[in-house]
């Protein structure tokens, strides 16, 4: 369906904040899920592109999403020269979404880079759809690699309580990896009572799946990989998991995730 852009705002360099108007008939996505977006009419690139969803609203003004992005390549660059009115092919939502837990009593969202995008949209679900009378503490572990690449901390701090970040240089929040700065709280949260999310860059979540305490917790981790269908036809995203009694097999991240219990991906593949 086509998706018609509304505003492609830079919010710092490199990163761009798009608001598309969607036909009436565009499902709702569920937090994980993604979209495939190609600018119509153009032949290269040929390729849609994936990008996690930052925020959806369905009013009496009609149906809107907002993908946060950042600029890594030809494809990308394209989409930020995109002005309102412009048309965009939209594909999806796609994928396996997050588990929802219904009483949590506590979420963990860990969030590296552009990874606050999803996680935020996911927060946004927690808080406006649970009940009322159910208490739920939620907070965020974001990491930058500094303070130029900080962004989306006002629209994630209007849903949890806190919100703690971590730069790699030093210049915003704690000095070191948002696994790192985790790494200290961790044993501070009850397993039987928590849910962790998590999204960013692969290193991150891999060092986060290697934390001692992180097996005793349910924690589910979004992938950013490369797609060039995001249907499972071309197999160009498959990533090797563990199975029932430790077996290896591949699995598509485009339609068997992209979240996954990160125990189960094996990161040294």
């Amino acid at each position: 369906m086509d998706g018609k852009v509304i505003a492609n705002r830079r919010l710092l360099k490199g990163y761009f904040l798009m608001s598309l108007k969607m036909p009436e008939s565009f499902k709702k996505p569920i937090p994980g899920q993604f979209l495939m977006v190609r600018i119509k009419g153009r032949n290269e690139p040929f390729l849609g592109r994936p990008f996690s969803i930052y925020s959806f609203v369905q009013d009496g003004r009609g149906v809107f999403v907002e993908i946060l992005y950042r600029i890594v390549g030809k494809g990308t660059m394209c989409l930020s020269g995109q002005k309102k009115g412009a048309l965009l092919e939209i594909h999806g939502p796609y994928g396996t979404p997050f588990d929802m837990d219904k009483y949590p009593r506590n979420v963990i969202l860990i969030s590296g880079g552009i990874g606050v995008a999803p996680v935020t949209y996911l927060a946004s679900q927690y808080r406006n759809y649970l009940p009322a009378a159910l208490h739920l503490e939620m907070v965020c572990y974001h990491g930058v690699t500094g303070s130029r690449k900080l962004l989306g901390l006002e629209r994630l701090k209007e849903f949890c309580s806190d919100v703690f970040i971590s730069s790699d240089d030093g210049t915003v929040g704690y000095r070191g990896s948002v696994v790192e700065m985790f790494e200290k709280d961790v044993l501070s949260y009850t397993p039987e009572d928590t849910m962790i999310y998590a999204c960013g860059p692969r290193p991150m979540l891999k060092k986060l799946a290697g934390l001692r305490a992180v097996p005793r917790f349910r924690c589910q981790a979004l992938l950013e990989e490369h797609m060039a269908c995001g249907l499972g036809a071309c197999l160009g995203c498959a990533i090797r998991v563990r199975e029932g009694g430790g077996r290896g097999a591949y699995k598509r991240v485009c339609t068997d995730g992209p979240v996954f219990n990160i125990q189960d991906i094996e990161w040294d593949y």
